[in-house]
């Protein structure tokens, strides 16, 4: 993978200031999660999210990090099963 986690950080904290200026907040982070789920490798959102276990989410935004965390399972890839 060709991006680290400062790259990574920064573009998940853009996207998500973007969404986070919706005026409906559930539906913000409903469509930041879409986001990340559609446009974003699974690749990027593994290293996200290993990022995210490894430094307690050091670098994101108050909104991004409360995203990441509650809709965790909509966004994370699922590891292939065997």
């Amino acid at each position: 993978m060709g991006m680290n986690a400062t790259q990574l950080i920064k573009m998940a904290n853009q996207i998500g200031a973007f969404f986070a200026s919706q005026p409906d907040p559930a539906q913000a982070r409903t469509e930041y999660a879409q986001h990340l789920k559609r446009q974003w490798d699974p690749q990027m959102r593994t290293a996200l999210y290993a990022h995210l276990d490894a430094s307690d989410g050091e670098g994101l935004s108050e909104f991004a990090l409360q995203v990441l965390r509650d809709l965790r399972g909509q966004i994370e890839p699922q590891a292939a099963s065997v």
